[in-house]
């Protein structure tokens, strides 16, 4: 890959609004942290967003939220998702986008990952956080997606998203070099 502006790169990501822990106090986000992260990598790269959404919303309140992810997590339940990416076999590069949710990804992650080859494709995740970093989030995106390259995440705590232009346009420059 000679640069990340000459290849098609699809931005999907799931992020959610609403009561957020950021710093230890729960805060109402208009707009998800991740959200903003996709669409400062939409301005360098030029790629095309995609939002993962479910089907059943996630509820505003993050206790709410929190018992729901455990439960999904727990059962290894796979969310229905509201929509599909029509034209996935365009794209050579897929940045995945989410929060750190218990340790991974938020499962209708997981449900994006499985309905989609991915073989051949470069997948580059980034992840929002309250101090989990990545997590163990690309150990299971490579276990899901073996055939696929898995370039090296970015990882932000979410109450520095807003102030992470610069930090997002290094990593990028970064991993640009290394692929």
């Amino acid at each position: 890959m000679s640069s990340l502006k000459e290849e098609k790169c699809l931005i999907a990501y799931f992020s959610r609004s609403g009561n957020n822990n950021v710093s230890g106090k729960i805060v109402n986000l208009q707009v998800g942290n991740t959200k903003l992260l996709a669409s400062m990598i939409r301005e360098r790269t030029g790629g095309d967003l995609f939002s993962i959404d479910t089907v059943q919303s996630y509820p505003k309140d993050y206790s709410a939220t929190v018992n729901i992810a455990k439960k999904e997590l727990n059962g290894n339940t796979r969310p229905e998702l509201a929509s599909r990416v029509e034209n996935m076999e365009s794209y050579n590069v897929v940045f995945l986008g989410y929060p750190n949710w218990l340790g991974t990804m938020p499962m209708p992650v997981f449900t994006f990952l499985e309905e989609y080859d991915f073989s051949g494709k470069t997948i580059v995740p980034f992840c929002t956080h309250g101090g989990g970093g990545m997590g163990r989030s690309e150990d299971d995106i490579a276990k899901l997606c073996p055939e696929a390259k898995l370039l090296k995440g970015f990882s932000i705590q979410g109450s520095r998203v807003s102030a992470a232009k610069k930090d997002v346009k290094d990593w990028l420059e970064s991993i640009s070099r290394m692929s």
